[in-house]
């Protein structure tokens, strides 16, 4: 539950705490990726294709000679082999490099406790102890179940509603006061129910 604790007797600091479920993962996911499938698994695909159908020319025009048929033949189906091997991989690629999980492990499995203090944000997730100053709050998304936060150099950040339980005058206060925090020039957005 959130509530206000003292820092230095100068302003209150708000401080929530939970787990992320699999479905604010996928928020998370939805909300700051393009793509399911990442650069990497894109360079490798793209590298190897062009590989695995040159290959397949080789072999297919290498099997094509030992037969009756012209020289044009050859090329043609070999070029055709090649083409189609090289299409098949890339999506079979593609395929075993799909992201199933939306998070990583440690996302998912630690508990996370947020507090906003004056200077910025303080986020221990596990082990990981982060401090995040207000002018690294690049955009602060208000939806209607979940709060995303975007920082300049810093991984975003999603505070499920479900962490403050039933309490909405704490889950306003939070918001609230990230929005003050941030009112440095972050560009804050609130979307209420119906909206995208």
């Amino acid at each position: 539950m959130p509530k206000p604790v003292a820092a230095n007797d100068t302003a209150p600091v708000y401080r929530v705490s939970g787990r992320l479920r699999e479905k604010d993962t996928k928020r998370l996911v939805s909300e700051t990726r393009s793509s399911r499938i990442g650069p990497t698994a894109l360079y490798y695909a793209g590298v190897t294709a062009p590989v695995i159908s040159a290959g397949m020319a080789l072999v297919a025009r290498n099997t094509l000679d030992s037969t009756p048929v012209s020289d044009y033949w050859v090329w043609f189906g070999s070029s055709l082999m090649a083409a189609m091997a090289g299409i098949v991989w890339y999506l079979i690629f593609m395929r075993w490099s799909y992201r199933h999980r939306s998070g990583r492990a440690g996302e998912t499995s630690a508990e996370t406790e947020i507090d906003l203090t004056p200077e910025g944000l303080h986020i221990i997730r596990g082990a990981v102890d982060t401090r995040i100053a207000w002018s690294a709050v690049k955009t602060v998304r208000t939806r209607r179940s979940y709060t995303l936060i975007l920082f300049e150099g810093a991984n975003p950040l999603i505070v499920p509603d479900t962490w403050f339980g039933k309490d909405r005058n704490a889950a306003r206060a939070f918001k609230m006061r990230l929005k003050q925090g941030a009112s440095h020039g972050a560009q804050s957005t609130e979307t209420g129910p119906g909206q995208p």
